[in-house]
């Protein structure tokens, strides 16, 4: 689901008015993975952006294909997840099966026969190999099935990595691999700054070893070193096993991965496979069993097979990115969780970080160990963090985003922080990049980063007025009302700007912490709710989509439209749910649902836009579930739930969403109802008290309990008149 372009129905009913200006296609793997690890693993054609598949790379509209059919040319490492243009792909360390001379070596040949599950990746080459892989948290273990061949030979290319689109090729700067005996290798390579050190080894029975180098064998030779690589001198090198084969005869190659040298790469691989031994099967059943872990923390009963296909499979996607693994930073020497692929805070804070603090807590809380560590020692909380050395940090796309799971986990009281600590690396990030210019004229261009950096501050607040420090609270409360500076009094609507793929429709809709505020700066809940209208499609005709390679004016003409973007782009992820505080949850329940119905089908074609780590796929989840997150203020909003039953496990409680009054609603064409879906929250309770208010504190839901949901076909009156928590309100007090 997701490694194609965009195939989905065309939508009927408030979701064909949406436009969808980002590209069209999720960007997603089916390789090996394991929950939140370090190593993945899988086909490898060049495409944009994962390594694997047809795509070329676009920014807008149906992808071009660089490709006419599924191919590889060997299976690599460290693949994305779901992202767009980060311009650092990975892909490291290519292993390549061949029946052909080691000329051929980059050669691709056509894919047939996938198989894809958690942990484990399969396919078949059109030189009749059969390749299977699974990955563990730290290692990766390939099983190749050869036809009978005099001449058969497993390759690896350590000097391979990112893409083969323009500027995508990653060159080693430093490298050195040698020899350490029969079936056993290390090397190191230095990509994009950082040192990649890998241990391998092989059951090649009979089978020669040799390294090689610009496809040529160095016979008798046991270590080469590069001292400087440039792209000009660069000449493929590595080390291969080769022999006759069997008919069926298999290979199994195990490869251990470090970011602090051989040594550490060796013991990784040992502690995940025995020595000498075959492990394919065993780290195939480990990886299976922590996946089973996960998926068993979130239960759903009932719901359609598709729809239950596609919410599994969203799951799965929430729970591959960051990395995150212990000891393993290659820039602080000391012992602790070290996470990357951080890509980006843009596209997870919002959902997937709420879901990682409730199904995976341990891994949340060294993701904020590690963050508040590469502020410390690089000096700023970055937007996106990866497996590289520089200062990319994607600032343009937005600022200070880590202080909101920063202050949902003080909230939940659960994460062994030292929040001294942390609360002076959250109040000093605040100064940096433009939060320096916030500082001084509390309004900053993009205008957007005027809104991060207020929320950042009111979140700060929250935390520094927790742990006592009422000066620093009072003075960031005050910035953080600064809000309100990106706003148009005359329009309700952000000001005029520059904004980082998106409009000020879209990102005027944001839910920031004094809804109430916002709100009345409309014009009140009417004029507030006729904005959010129309920028929904209401009473709209349906649009066409961007096709391929749309041109500027098609693109104008449907910008100018000034519409909702569906779950094509992040920006729009938390919108439909700030009708909410204008007392119209009906509303947010019509457009929840059509975008469930219309926005996600179960093929490779199921994802409406770029699945971005995580973060769109989190977003299925718990729309799913009858719940959003609002990052930063201990909340969670509720809607009616696509299942009539859902458990989340968090810790040792158990929190549960029933229904009555459900009726399963297919997904897609089929979703078509000839009677009116039941949408609408009627009543609710939570244990058994009547709940009047449309949201929930997270600590409710961490805590354990059973909020159960009447629904019916029609709006009602529940959630109109007592609004979610806004600062500006004596509201702002849980009511329930």
């Amino acid at each position: 689901m997701g490694t194609a372009a965009t195939d989905l129905p065309r939508a009927r009913g408030l979701a064909a008015t949406w436009w969808w200006p980002k590209p069209q296609v999720g960007n997603t793997h089916p390789g090996a993975t394991s929950p939140l690890g370090m190593v993945s693993a899988c086909a490898y054609s060049g495409a944009y952006p994962t390594g694997y598949g047809r795509y070329a790379k676009n920014t807008e509209g149906v992808p071009e294909e660089m490709f006419d059919r599924l191919q590889a040319s060997g299976f690599t490492h460290f693949q994305q997840s779901g992202t767009g243009a980060i311009r650092k792909y990975y892909n490291y360390v290519r292993v390549t099966p061949m029946v052909q001379p080691l000329d051929d070596l980059g050669a691709s040949w056509a894919l047939t026969d996938e198989r894809a599950e958690a942990g484990y990746y399969a396919a078949t080459l059109d030189t009749g190999v059969r390749c299977e892989i699974t990955v563990g948290a730290k290692v990766a273990v390939h099983r190749y099935t050869f036809p009978e061949h005099r001449s058969a030979r497993v390759v690896i290319d350590l000097s391979c990595g990112g893409l083969a689109i323009d500027l995508g090729r990653t060159v080693p700067l430093r490298a050195q691999i040698e020899s350490t005996g029969a079936g056993t290798a290390q090397g190191t390579v230095v990509m994009e700054g950082v040192p990649l050190s890998v241990r391998m080894e092989a059951d090649a029975p009979g089978w020669r070893q040799m390294l090689w180098y610009d496809r040529r064998l160095i016979p008798g030779g046991t270590r080469l070193d590069f001292d400087s690589i440039r792209h000009t001198t660069l000449r493929p090198f590595g080390l291969l096993l080769m022999g006759s084969a069997r008919a069926g005869q298999t290979i199994e190659v195990r490869l251990g991965f470090s970011l602090r040298g051989a040594e550490q790469a060796k013991r990784n691989l040992e502690g995940e496979c025995q020595p000498d031994q075959p492990a394919f099967e065993r780290v195939r059943a480990n990886t299976r069993a922590r996946w089973r872990e996960h998926f068993d923390k979130v239960q759903v009963d009932g719901g359609t097979p598709a729809r239950r296909k596609v919410f599994a499979t969203a799951l799965y996607h929430s729970l591959i990115k960051p990395c995150v693994t212990d000891d393993e930073s290659p820039f602080w020497p000391d012992s602790g969780p070290y996470a990357f692929d951080v890509c980006t805070m843009w596209d997870i804070y919002k959902t997937q970080l709420p879901l990682l603090a409730a199904i995976a807590p341990d891994r949340f809380q060294d993701l904020l160990e590690s963050l508040i560590r590469v502020c410390e020692e690089e000096g700023n909380f970055p937007i996106g963090y990866r497996m590289a050395r520089g200062a990319d940090r994607f600032f343009r796309q937005a600022s200070a985003l880590a202080h909101t799971a920063l202050a949902d986990a003080h909230a939940l009281g659960r994460a062994p922080i030292d929040w001294n600590w942390a609360l002076v690396h959250m109040a000093g990030d605040l100064r940096r990049m433009y939060g320096e210019d916030f500082f001084e004229h509390g309004l900053v261009h993009p205008v957007t980063h005027t809104l991060d950096l207020a929320y950042a501050h009111h979140c700060t607040a929250q935390v520094a007025r927790a742990i006592g420090d009422g000066r620093l609270a009072d003075d960031l409360e005050r910035r953080g009302r600064w809000w309100i500076n990106a706003f148009d009094p005359a329009t309700g609507l952000l000001r005029d700007s520059e904004f980082y793929e998106g409009g000020k429709w879209n990102y005027s809709f944001r839910l920031v912490h004094d809804m109430a505020a916002r709100i009345a700066l409309a014009g009140g809940d009417d004029a507030f709710v006729g904005m959010l209208d129309r920028f929904f499609g209401y009473g709209a005709e349906p649009v066409v989509q961007p096709g391929r390679c749309p041109d500027p004016v098609e693109m104008a003409t449907g910008y100018a439209l000034n519409r909702f973007e569906g779950l094509n782009n992040e920006p729009d992820m938390e919108a439909p749910w700030a009708y909410h505080w204008a007392g119209r949850p009906d509303r947010t329940a019509e457009v929840v649902h059509s975008a469930l119905t219309w926005q996600f089908g179960t093929g490779p074609g199921g994802l409406a836009g770029n699945d971005d780590s995580g973060g769109l796929s989190s977003w299925y989840v718990w729309a799913s579930l009858g719940l959003f997150p609002v990052a930063g203020q201990n909340l969670f909003l509720i809607n009616a739930p696509a299942f009539e039953r859902a458990a989340i496990n968090v810790g040792d409680a158990e929190f549960v969403i029933e229904t009555s009054g459900h009726r399963e609603t297919p997904i897609g064409v089929d979703g078509i109802d000839r009677e009116p879906p039941p949408l609408y929250v009627q009543s609710a309770t939570l244990d058994g008290r009547p709940l009047l208010t449309t949201h929930l504190r997270a600590t409710d839901l961490h805590r354990g309990g059973r909020l159960h949901l009447r629904l019916g076909p029609e709006p009602s009156a529940w959630g109109r008149q007592t609004r979610p928590p806004s600062l500006s309100l004596d509201t702002a007090k849980d009511t329930r």
